[in-house]
């Protein structure tokens, strides 16, 4: 399964690195461990049935199906991985955690094709590794390996099919998304597709203990209950959030940094405050930026800082000591717009940012007040 991004050089909230594949780091949540435990304790007393003179190793032995399992879980987010990369993606990081595994990929897809080779690939490599260790199985194995054969063959077919299921945040849910892209030309559409095939595969997750016996001939106990509402809720939240990040991209568009413009003056770093707001009042600037003896851009005028400033000392105080130096990360193409422009301003957060023409010429400051009132005019419409 593939996630959201997050931030530059982070990790997922909670985790521990246990090492890195391909270039991308790995972490283990702490959910995982939990169900490392449960996976050792329910496969016990089977291990006990093939092999019954390990006594209290049956549980290592269990735990040792965990990792095997979780291994192959590794293998399908690996894949997500390796697909991301050869599209041109960058991807920050694996986690195994309680449902599985997680692929945090930074960006989107470009194309309705690369979103769909991206999904699909995972649950592909979990059913190849059901049916490799089927095609083991012929081989006629015994004891605990017949049993891990069974086991892993088992686990990855029923991962693989039901990561196909058309649902949002499941695989599936994403080829299904790539298919309404690719028909009709918005991504954005196709998230709200999905998103609702999600909700849709929640509810029957819910409703599957109530009917199951009718299927398995088994009746559901409270323990069946209890975990198709918790994969229930996790899949309707992880579908909403979707829908949701959706219908705010859909807004994204039409914020272009040009248009969002203040015009700005650039004043010389030795000109005194005084004499710097005359001229930025003289041509109704909003925004004052600072040069260098060479003339390049060295900061950016800090409006609370210049606001406390006396009036008796603004003609003996360099407009540069109310300046906040512009590292490379606040100056920005004029012509940024939608979700690059957000993207711009999220890896370096600041109130104000220099806009410049692609032949590095200043055009003016962009506060991130104006992006935020633009966005909120975009809601409301």
């Amino acid at each position: 399964m593939t996630s959201p991004e997050l931030p530059s050089g982070s990790r997922p909230p909670g985790s521990f690195r246990i090492g890195s594949v391909l270039g991308v780091g790995v972490f283990v949540r702490p959910s995982w461990l939990v169900i490392a435990a449960l996976i050792s304790v329910l496969i016990a007393p089977r291990v006990e049935e093939v092999q019954p003179d390990l006594g209290a190793w049956k549980y290592v032995a269990g735990l040792g199906f965990a990792v095997l399992l979780y291994g192959s879980i590794l293998l399908h987010e690996m894949s997500h991985a390796v697909m991301a990369q050869r599209v041109g993606l960058k991807v920050r990081s694996i986690s195994l955690q309680f449902l599985g595994g997680a692929t945090e990929i930074e960006g989107e897809s470009r194309t309705a094709g690369e979103e769909f080779k991206i999904a699909v690939v995972g649950p592909l490599t979990s059913l190849a590794v059901g049916f490799a260790a089927v095609g083991l199985l012929l081989l006629d194995p015994s004891g605990l390996t017949r049993l891990a054969l069974e086991g892993l063959a088992g686990a990855n077919i029923v991962v693989g099919a039901l990561n196909l299921i058309p649902g949002l945040p499941l695989d599936g849910g994403r080829v299904l998304r790539a298919a309404v892209w690719k028909a009709r030309g918005n991504v954005h559409t196709g998230t709200i597709v999905a998103g609702w095939g999600g909700r849709v595969v929640a509810l029957c997750a819910l409703g599957w203990p109530a009917v199951s016996e009718q299927f398995t001939g088994v009746p559901a106990d409270l323990f069946d209950y209890l975990f198709a509402a918790v994969v229930g809720s996790f899949l309707w939240s992880g579908a909403t959030a979707s829908m949701t990040n959706a219908r705010i991209r859909r807004r994204l568009p039409a914020l272009k940094a040009r248009e969002l413009a203040r015009r700005t003056v650039a004043v010389s770093g030795d000109l005194p405050v005084s004499e710097a707001v005359r001229q930025a009042r003289e041509w109704s600037a909003g925004g004052m930026v600072v040069t260098g003896s060479d003339g390049r851009l060295t900061g950016v005028v800090n409006e609370t800082a210049l606001l406390s400033v006396p009036e008796e000392r603004r003609p003996w105080v360099p407009i540069s000591s109310v300046a906040r130096s512009i590292e490379p990360g606040l100056v920005l193409d004029a012509t940024t717009t939608g979700e690059d422009l957000i993207r711009a301003m999220a890896r370096t957060p600041a109130t104000e940012y220099v806009l410049v023409e692609p032949d590095g010429s200043l055009y003016g400051l962009l506060a991130t007040t104006d992006v935020d009132a633009a966005f909120e005019a975009g809601a409301q419409r």
